[in-house]
């Protein structure tokens, strides 16, 4: 199993730069990100990840994001199925991310 965290919790991580050397993953796809993303984070579609995971660190934190919490659960079991042990999805993804900034997702 994996953690999650709600968005409001992460957006105050980020705003108080709580984050540290964490990775945020977006699993969206690119018209998604061109769309709407969060600055800190990195576009990895989900689809790519299975041949890149040599790119992902296993020594850190993996806040891991989709549209809406369902692609990302799916890549946090992944990523634990294959050694990453600290991941965490981010409930209700970008849709409720992009809310809590007053911008209406979809």
């Amino acid at each position: 199993m994996f953690e999650s965290i709600e968005p409001e919790a992460f957006r105050a991580k980020t705003d108080n730069g709580e984050l540290g050397d964490a990775l945020m993953l977006d699993v969206r796809e690119p018209y998604e990100w061109e769309y709407y993303h969060w600055e800190q984070a990195q576009l990895m579609p989900m689809n790519s990840i299975p041949g890149r995971l040599a790119e992902l660190p296993k020594d850190r934190t993996i806040y891991i994001v989709c549209a809406h919490g369902v692609r990302s659960a799916n890549v946090c079991y992944y990523l634990k199925q294959n050694g990453f042990d600290d991941v965490i999805n981010i409930e209700g993804g970008m849709a409720a991310l992009a809310a809590l900034r007053g911008f209406q997702y979809d």
